[in-house]
């Protein structure tokens, strides 16, 4: 590896934003347990409850409406494990209940969805996507039915970047009877994002994924929506989740928060800059490839890109040997060989899909970078190629 370090895999996850680090090393004083009467516990209470309104007033909740969780992943996985739920202190019995996902969400919706359904705690029915990942309305309605409990959209695809029209699905879904989630953690933070101009009944999102600390998230509950703990026991976040707060967590994830309503649009211009710059270079230096997600309805700094001929596993690795740092694809599916589920929905074949990149750029990148990027993937492409008997037959 040379000395150049590029990266450029920020929808994994990004580097803590410098005033994040600050905030959250001073904070490094409050051990308290929120949970004690004395001085020690209600100074960390004190800042758990600031930074619930930090959080709230971001996407336009009440305070209480937020519960705080360990990750993003738990976030889901109570959203969808809550509505299920058949104890008598919980709400009416639900089974035959069913949920409506679609193809290419997250694989801690797609999992749990499954062990749902392998429980016989549910059903199942998921939506397809078009060319460009956007969910096809028409059969959303057409699955809808009285059985229906929930619907869970996610906002912004971790892949290809793709936005769904989140308000015309919720109020679908309302109209229906049923119950609507959204996994926003790749948007939040992106994006403005209102709850309830949007009318979700629950949203996830995580701190990660906008310059936080990792091991936190939370979750948006709409007022006098019925909700199960995934995690039962003590009394914490309202008898929502039981577990000692991760102040420290909470605190970091308030900070990302505030830098992001300092710097988000700001950065989403300048991304959205640097990606067409992307896009246009490759387009310009290198042949038979093609762009995977919506082109101007998705997330400012996300590119997916797949290449003919070349193993996205090959690409990948020749250029971290040139200090670049890329993904292909989500990085909780990473351990597998098989192609994307997200690349396969679009209606991409098999071989396009093996040979798909997901570049996704953050608050570091520069201009210089791209260019750097641009180069360095030109070259790597024609290498791999130039081994692949499939692209040179």
């Amino acid at each position: 590896m040379g000395n150049r370090i590029v990266y450029m895999d920020n929808n994994a996850t990004t580097p803590l934003h410098p005033e994040v680090k600050k905030k959250m090393h001073e904070a490094m004083e409050f051990y308290g347990n929120p949970s004690s009467l004395h001085s020690f516990g209600r100074r960390s209470r004190h800042y758990i409850d600031e930074s619930r309104e930090t959080i709230a007033n971001f996407i336009g909740a009440d305070a209480d409406e937020i519960i705080f969780v360990g990750s993003g992943s738990e976030a889901n996985n109570t959203v969808l494990g809550s509505v299920t739920c058949q104890s008598r202190t919980c709400d009416t019995p639900t089974i035959g209940s069913q949920i409506i996902t679609t193809r290419i969400e997250h694989p801690c919706i797609l999992e749990t969805a499954k062990c749902l359904c392998d429980k016989d705690a549910t059903t199942t029915a998921y939506l397809d996507v078009d060319s460009e990942g956007k969910i096809k309305m028409d059969q959303l309605k057409t699955l809808l039915n009285e059985n229906c409990r929930l619907v869970s959209v996610m906002m912004a695809n971790n892949e290809i970047g793709t936005f769904q029209d989140i308000k015309t699905i919720a109020a679908i879904t309302h109209e229906a009877g049923a119950l609507f989630h959204t996994d926003a953690i790749q948007a939040v933070g992106k994006v403005p994002i209102n709850v309830k101009e949007l009318e979700v009944d629950f949203l996830s999102l995580s701190a990660h994924k906008i310059y936080g600390p990792k091991g936190i998230g939370a979750i948006y509950v709409r007022k006098g929506i019925n909700f199960c703990p995934l995690i039962i026991g003590g009394h914490q976040e309202s008898g929502r989740r039981a577990g000692t707060e991760n102040t420290l967590g909470i605190i970091g994830l308030a900070k990302a928060i505030e830098m992001r309503t300092l710097e988000m649009d700001e950065e989403a211009n300048r991304l959205r800059g640097l990606k067409k710059m992307l896009r246009e270079g490759i387009e310009k230096n290198i042949p038979d490839v093609r762009f995977i997600g919506h082109p101007t309805d998705s997330i400012p700094g996300t590119l997916n890109v797949s290449f003919e001929g070349a193993e996205g596993e090959a690409l990948l690795l020749y250029l971290d040997l040139e200090g670049i740092a890329i993904s292909t694809g989500s990085a909780c599916a990473s351990g597998s060989l098989d192609p994307s589920h997200v690349i396969m929905a679009t209606g991409v074949d098999v071989e396009f899909a093996h040979g798909s990149l997901r570049i996704s750029m953050g608050r570091d990148n520069t201009q210089e970078e791209v260019e750097y990027v641009i180069k360095e993937l030109t070259n790597v492409v024609e290498r791999v190629r130039s081994m692949s008997t499939a692209y040179n037959k």
